[in-house]
């Protein structure tokens, strides 16, 4: 019974913003009713709910369903991890790569984990620099680390297809935590992610 409510809401939902973005066509001075445009509001529905479906999932309890003891304390770098996201500004899209390290205090995650906590955060209306905290505190509160690093590269489409247009632009947003608060530390994961591996 319980599905069926769900189900439910969620039909509800999608409805109301095929008709919404109906709405929207014709106010852009579009014919929905076109054979190019009849099933674009229902697609656009189906898109928009796709790349905002991390408002429906946990960072954390994606972290502690991968928890493992171990007693390591090196650095562990996932670098590189793609990440397309929402500008909640005008809703174009940006995307770029995200950098994560953190050194364990007893604990560690499955490297998918790591990369999953990306998209939890990025599949929302999102603007790049609560993107790089949301990231660190989902790691931090669920791991307990000795320390967390985020480092976010990105390029924004409301900056290169509107306003200033400016086409090679690139948005770095970092976060340190713990041990990366330390200058050698953080130097040493600045210099590693930076690193090519032959």
């Amino acid at each position: 019974m319980a599905y069926k409510k769900v189900e439910h809401y969620e039909d509800r939902i999608t409805s109301g913003l095929i008709e919404n973005y109906r709405e929207s066509l014709e106010l852009l001075g579009e014919n929905p009713m076109r054979e190019g445009l009849q099933k674009t509001p229902e697609r656009i529905a189906k898109a928009m709910q796709y790349l905002t479906q991390g408002y429906q999932m946990d960072a954390r309890a994606i972290l502690n369903s991968a928890k493992f003891h171990e007693n390591v304390s090196e650095m562990i770098i996932v670098k590189d991890i793609e990440l397309y996201s929402m500008c909640e500004h005008h809703m174009l899209p940006f995307f770029g790569k995200a950098h994560i390290a953190y050194i364990p205090n007893g604990y560690i995650t499955g490297l998918s984990k790591v990369a999953r906590v990306v998209d939890v955060y990025s599949r929302r209306l999102q603007v790049q620099e609560r993107l790089t905290t949301q990231i660190l505190n989902a790691i931090k509160d669920s791991l307990d680390p000795l320390g967390v690093a985020v480092v976010i590269e990105a390029k924004h489409l409301c900056m290169m297809m509107r306003g200033v247009q400016k086409q090679n632009s690139v948005t770095t947003t970092s976060a340190f935590w713990g041990e990366f608060e330390k200058a050698e530390t953080r130097s040493e994961f600045t210099k590693l992610i930076s690193s090519k591996l032959s």
